[in-house]
């Protein structure tokens, strides 16, 4: 579009289903830029991505002109699909249903790049649930125990 500008910083969570452990070190920068793949073929831009072995940070600058809903179920999607296409894992893959979508200004850049960089250690020191909730209460958005990411079985 022209004449349109802006700046739009968001972080997004979303976890694999049921929350298992099956994001393996050998393959996750793989699997990074194969999703960095699809931001950028939608003429967005990639700032950070990591992920531990049952969720993912992904720090974008979005374009306005897309949908964030469509963009994430794009993303859950191909990247699911190729995950199985390479059998990087014992059983089907899926990402859990939802996700986190949360702003940032550009002053705080930095600091949520710092942030997903070192997922593991932070993970060393809460879980995942923990660091979710806190995200959602620090945003005061309304939530549901029972519509957040399922629990390992």
């Amino acid at each position: 579009m022209s004449n349109t500008y802006s700046q739009i910083y968001i972080q997004f969570v979303f976890a694999v289903k049921n929350r298992e452990a099956l994001i393996q070190k050998a393959w996750k920068e793989r699997l990074h830029g194969y999703i960095t793949g699809i931001f950028q073929h939608n003429k967005h831009k990639m700032i950070q991505i990591n992920s531990v072995d049952d969720h993912i940070h992904i720090f974008v600058g979005i374009k306005p002109d897309q949908c964030i809903s469509a963009l994430i179920q794009n993303v859950k999607t191909e990247s699911s699909k190729w995950i199985n296409a390479q059998a990087l894992t014992p059983k089907k893959f899926e990402w859990q249903k939802g996700y986190g979508a949360f702003s940032y200004s550009k002053r705080d850049k930095k600091q949520v790049i710092n942030y997903i960089i070192n997922q593991e250690l932070h993970h060393n020191k809460e879980n995942f649930l923990d660091e979710y909730r806190e995200y959602l209460n620090d945003y005061e958005i309304e939530w549901d125990e029972k519509y957040i990411f399922i629990d390992p079985q």
